[in-house]
C-alpha cells in the first residue's frame, strides 16, 4: 500500500482570534462624531479592521473616496445613514448591510436630521486604525491635512469628486 501525497500546501498560517472587550477599546472623537477601534488583524490571510462610528445628527462622514484592494461593509446599528456607492444615493436604516466592493466610489454621512451607529468591518485590514488616528489628528490640528493624501496608497483610501454626492450634501444644509 503506497501513501498518497498531499497535493496542496502542506504548511498553514494559524488565524488568531482577536477580542476587545468594550473597556478597552480605544475611542477617537471629532466634533461629529466617535470611532471606537474595536479590530484588526491586517497582514493576515483573513485580514481585516473593524470600528464602530457614531455620528452625531446631519454630521458628516466620509467624502467620495474608493479603494482598491479592500472591500468596506456597512451595517447600521441605529439611526440612518445616507450613502453614496457609484452615482446613486442611498439611505440605510437600523439592521441595513451594505458591502462595497473594491474600485466602487462611495461616500456616507448620518442622514439629514438623523443620527447614524454603524459597524464597519475592511477586508482586508490594511492597518486602517493608523488611517482613524491620523483622520483624528488632522481633525484637532494636529496633523497637516496633506498627511492624509500621502498616505493614500499605504491606507488604500482614495479621494475623488462627486458632484453627485456634493449635491446632495448642498441639498440638506
Amino acid at each position: 500500500m503506497t501513501k498518497e501525497k498531499p497535493t496542496g500546501p502542506t504548511t498553514t498560517t494559524p488565524l488568531h482570534a482577536v477580542l476587545t472587550r468594550r473597556a478597552d477599546a480605544e475611542t477617537c472623537a471629532d466634533p461629529s462624531s466617535v470611532m471606537t477601534l474595536l479590530g484588526e488583524s491586517d497582514g493576515t490571510p483573513g485580514g481585516f479592521t473593524s470600528y464602530r462610528s457614531s455620528f452625531a445628527e446631519g454630521a458628516a462622514g466620509a467624502p467620495a473616496h474608493f479603494h482598491t484592494k479592500a472591500s468596506e461593509l456597512f451595517f447600521v446599528l441605529s439611526g440612518s445613514l445616507r450613502v453614496l456607492v457609484g452615482e446613486e444615493i442611498t439611505t440605510l436604516g437600523e439592521g441595513d448591510f451594505l458591502a462595497v466592493p473594491p474600485r466602487t466610489p462611495h461616500a456616507f454621512a448620518a442622514a439629514s436630521g438623523a443620527e447614524a451607529d454603524v459597524l464597519f468591518v475592511f477586508t482586508p485590514g490594511l492597518g486602517r486604525f493608523d488611517y482613524l488616528r491620523l483622520l483624528g489628528r488632522v481633525m484637532r490640528g494636529e496633523a497637516d491635512p496633506k498627511e492624509i493624501a500621502e498616505s493614500a496608497n499605504r491606507f488604500d483610501n482614495h479621494y475623488v469628486d462627486s458632484p453627485v454626492w456634493r449635491a446632495a450634501l448642498e441639498g440638506s444644509a
